[in-house]
């Protein structure tokens, strides 16, 4: 008789952690679709008065408002990083100790070699990240904070909020406006890289081991194998 394997339901992603992924997601897409469009505009001619064509200022708009909601959503993870449960705080991405970062490092390995060589065909029981994903992710978080710094250092001379007054500094520091917007446009290809081994990823998982990984971020819930 062929063995049966029992799975139960665990509680891994809370409500604050869900609504960041789906926030950041809609956000990274707005931005990537405008700032593409801004960092190439295309040349539209109209005999139509100027005020009557503003379809790049909504372009504009479109970017900065999606950018401010990303900024505030991530000040917002930040803080659940210290008030989530074990699978949301800060030590499921950044080992806190040696043995930590070896067992992290050692995971890593073994989930590129189940999901991009395939040299083993046994999924990796875990329940949170796995230690692929946290690096992965900890190199977005830190994108992230770079895109905020330098888009806010952008927005800087054409606001009179004091927000992006904060963020002065940033453009000296590169040597100019123009350095500053080439490292913020090269930036961008970060998360469009990201995003597509991200969903990648999560299909493959959620069709070879069945536990959850896609409704997960709507319910919360993984099916993990029960010893």
């Amino acid at each position: 008789m062929a063995a049966t394997t029992t799975y139960e339901r665990v509680y891994v992603w809370q409500a604050p952690v869900r609504m960041y992924h789906w926030i950041n997601a809609t956000c990274v897409l707005m931005l990537v679709a405008t700032g593409l469009v801004i960092g190439n505009p295309p040349a539209f001619i109209s005999a139509r008065e100027a005020s009557a064509s503003y379809w790049f200022g909504w372009v504009r708009f479109l970017h900065f408002t999606a950018a401010f909601l990303m900024t505030f959503a991530f000040m917002v993870r930040v803080y659940w990083m210290f008030k989530g449960n074990e699978y949301a705080r800060w030590t499921a991405f950044v080992p806190n100790s040696l043995a930590a970062f070896r067992r992290q490092l050692r995971e890593a390995r073994m989930v590129l070699w189940v999901d991009i060589l395939q040299i083993q065909k046994k999924p990796i029981d875990y329940v949170g990240h796995n230690g692929l994903a946290a690096l992965s992710y900890f190199v977005i978080f830190l994108a992230t904070i770079f895109q905020i710094f330098t888009g806010l250092a952008l927005y800087e001379p054409m606001s009179g909020w004091w927000l992006p007054h904060l963020f002065g500094w940033v453009t000296p520091l590169f040597g100019g406006d123009a350095i500053v917007r080439l490292w913020h446009h090269a930036f961008v290809w970060v998360f469009v890289l990201f995003t597509i081994i991200h969903v990648y990823l999560s299909i493959f998982h959620d069709m070879t081991e069945s536990r959850g990984e896609i409704s997960s971020i709507v319910t919360g819930v993984r099916f993990v194998e029960r010893k």
